[in-house]
């Protein structure tokens, strides 16, 4: 982290604390049926417009991010997510979808953009570690986060949206304060000016897309599949809160880690690497799941997603053409979404056929990510991209 320009440290410490005080996204179904005396189908229908709007503000994010520049997108979303926050406490009921929705889709806006603005301003062997800290600080801020948040809604829930909007102004003064202010490069002769000719143009970076929706909806088991298979086992939900607390803080100790260790290898293998052990925790479930096998199963997936997220996160900084920095964000965090939504119907239905099946159908599609990135990638046509200098040629282990 030592060789990291002062303002990215600045602006991790400031996502951490971002973090910790972004708790109203946990705590919303519950303050929708505790405070505002919904029954759980009318909270539901609420809180999904949230989701909603997180998977559109992670698409259309990068956009004005590379239209509009990357510090003043942060900075513009930071202060219209304080407002929001602060407007959820006096809204009324039937007004909430509106505000929740606008929150949501804020918030999905700004991740395309600090990962552009971060990758987008840093060398390329540089990027890898820089969004494995900055996942890690996320993840940091998710542990610490929600204990805080039940403290505080047991007392009264409008704080808990003060303490989300202190915090995007915190997150604010950083990007004001801090991050500096980088004229736009013209875009050279000869660059594709739209997303839609620039993937015709990398094959490569289509099929990445491709296989981290696959590897993603298997990923996504840890959100799905396993509550529903440790309820079933007859085990009580704080066994769940602590899978999911093993994956941020492993991710916390050691992605940074390992992607600083592993910057050497070629991109394309790591990934690879990862996806493949997606598949292997859910095979470890398969012959006969039990409660100690579905942690052991996390861990080994949390290590794939340690290998391959930050990974193809910097990949996608290192493909994208000049002035599209941001949009090749959102089309990764577009395909890392997918598997929010396809993942639930799939595994409840895989489920309801048998656990092992829903354990081998988690493992197939991980391993055929692995498979089809590993068969395609030398047979797709290179790019510029390819001729990138790796941190092995530059620095070698």
């Amino acid at each position: 982290m030592g060789d990291l320009p002062f303002w990215v440290k600045a602006l991790l410490a400031g996502r951490f604390v971002n973090a910790l005080g972004s708790m109203a996204w946990v705590f919303i179904p519950l303050y929708l049926v505790s405070d505002r005396g919904l029954d759980t189908p009318e909270a539901g229908t609420i809180a999904a417009v949230y989701g909603v709007g997180i998977i559109g503000g992670n698409l259309v994010g990068g956009s004005l991010g590379d239209r509009f520049g990357m510090r003043r997108t942060l900075a513009a979303a930071s202060l219209a997510s304080a407002v929001g926050c602060a407007l959820v406490p006096v809204t009324t009921t039937s007004g909430l979808p509106v505000v929740l929705g606008l929150m949501g889709l804020l918030g999905g806006a700004a991740r395309p953009v600090s990962f552009a603005l971060v990758t987008g301003a840093l060398p390329s062997d540089q990027r890898r570690q820089a969004s494995a800290l900055m996942r890690a600080v996320n993840n940091a801020g998710t542990v610490l986060g929600p204990p805080v948040g039940g403290l505080v809604a047991a007392y009264d829930f409008t704080w808990i949206f003060v303490g989300d909007a202190v915090a995007s102004l915190l997150m604010l003064a950083v990007v004001l304060g801090v991050v500096p202010h980088v004229e736009r490069v013209p875009v050279p002769e000869g660059v594709p000016r739209r997303v839609l000719g620039a993937l015709r143009r990398d094959p490569r970076f289509v099929l990445l897309l491709v296989s981290v929706a696959v590897v993603d909806t298997a990923y996504r088991w840890a959100y799905t599949a396993v509550p529903w298979q440790l309820e079933e086992l007859g085990a009580e939900p704080w066994v769940y809160g602590t899978t999911i607390s093993l994956n941020c803080a492993l991710i916390v100790l050691l992605e940074p880690y390992l992607a600083h260790r592993l910057r050497h290898r070629e991109a394309w293998r790591l990934i690879a690497a990862g996806f493949l052990l997606v598949g292997l925790g859910w095979l470890v479930v398969a012959p006969a799941p039990g409660i100690a096998l579905v942690l052991v199963a996390v861990a080994v997936v949390t290590a794939g997603e340690m290998l391959y997220k930050p990974t193809a996160t910097a990949t996608a900084a290192d493909r994208a053409p000049e002035g599209m920095h941001g949009r090749y964000q959102s089309l990764y965090g577009a395909a890392s979404l997918g598997g929010m939504v396809i993942a639930p119907p799939l595994a409840g239905a895989l489920l309801e056929w048998g656990d092992r099946r829903v354990w081998i159908g988690g493992a197939l599609l991980g391993m055929a990510g692995a498979a089809t990135l590993t068969l395609l990638w030398s047979r797709l046509a290179p790019t510029p991209a390819d001729a990138l200098p790796t941190a092995d040629r530059l620095d070698p282990v």
